[in-house]
């Protein structure tokens, strides 16, 4: 009775254990999701701030230009005329941004008569949504080109692009797929919109909790779902041999700039590569200035403003 006495408090002892363990399992994991969950709906609804402006007072005399997008609605954006029947260059803003904050560049590319297009991206600036990071941005931009290509008073077989980070990664994708492009430059560029989730991550600092990273991944392509088989950047570069390319990394973001670093690496030429210390949005008044001015070089180098006949 003694020996059998015993068994039975040891296998209390051991169920009790047991269940502790499960319980205290379950605990992390409940809260991991809902750690991970909060810092994954921060990432992709981030908080907007419209910035309203008058067309009619805007120097440059913008016109309100609409695209398709995928949910059936229609996407408003701001074309500014250059010289008739030259090319368009689109400007695509960065994650945490809106087409507001890249007015100066489009004014200095118009300028130099190119035709300028630009627009906010799903969750940023004037569109609603739920930001993808990259995925149905890339969708975005493809249909402004289309669309932009019906207009008469463009050169409808070349374009360029310019982008940053989310901006950037569309571009790259979009230029492997459009022979229309023929000038492309992007800064904190990278490869997979999972990369951009895994830094903004890390950047909450949270990532010394178990398992949040792979939570938060994990939430992203389940809610991604139907871009689990889009291709990196880095499968597509290859479809951009022949397309003058400038890759620019910014100091202050040291993990955009190794990726944009492997993804200059990776690339065919023509390519060409730059550094700045800060980020585009968080340029001096003469920095930027610095870094249009660069910009506008390069494409006035590798795509000419003359209109073809």
């Amino acid at each position: 009775m003694t020996v059998l006495s015993k068994l039975r408090s040891r296998g209390k002892q051991f169920s009790e254990l047991f269940t502790g363990l499960l319980v205290l399992a379950v605990f992390v994991l409940l809260s991991v999701s809902m750690v991970s969950g909060f810092l994954l709906y921060q990432i992709l609804r981030p908080a907007r701030t419209p910035a309203n402006f008058d067309l009619n007072v805007m120097m440059g005399h913008p016109q309100t230009f609409s695209f398709p997008v995928s949910d059936g609605s229609k996407r408003e954006g701001w074309f500014f005329p250059g010289l008739r029947r030259a090319p368009t260059i689109v400007v695509c803003h960065g994650y945490l941004s809106q087409r507001a904050d890249v007015l100066t560049l489009v004014t200095a590319l118009q300028d130099h008569e190119f035709n300028v297009f630009l627009f906010d991206f799903r969750g940023h600036g004037s569109s609603t949504g739920i930001t993808t990071l990259g995925y149905r941005e890339k969708q975005e931009l493809e249909s402004a080109i289309r669309t932009l290509a019906t207009r008469d008073d463009v050169d409808t077989e070349r374009f360029g692009l310019w982008g940053v980070d989310m901006g950037a990664y569309a571009a790259l994708e979009v230029a492997g797929a459009d022979r229309r492009i023929k000038a492309l430059a992007v800064d904190d560029a990278y490869n997979d919109p999972r990369d951009m989730v895994r830094i903004e991550v890390q950047k909450s600092g949270l990532t010394a909790l178990p398992l949040v990273l792979h939570a938060a991944e994990l939430g992203f392509e389940l809610v991604n779902y139907d871009f689990r088989h889009e291709p990196s950047v880095s499968a597509v570069l290859a479809r951009t041999k022949g397309v003058p390319k400038l890759f620019i990394e910014a100091d202050d973001r040291p993990a955009l700039a190794a990726e944009t670093l492997r993804l200059f690496d990776q690339a065919p030429g023509p390519k060409q590569n730059a550094r700045d210390g800060l980020g585009y949005r968080d340029m001096s008044d003469e920095d930027r200035k610095n870094y249009e001015n660069q910009i506008v070089a390069f494409f006035l180098q590798n795509l000419s403003p003359i209109a073809h006949p």
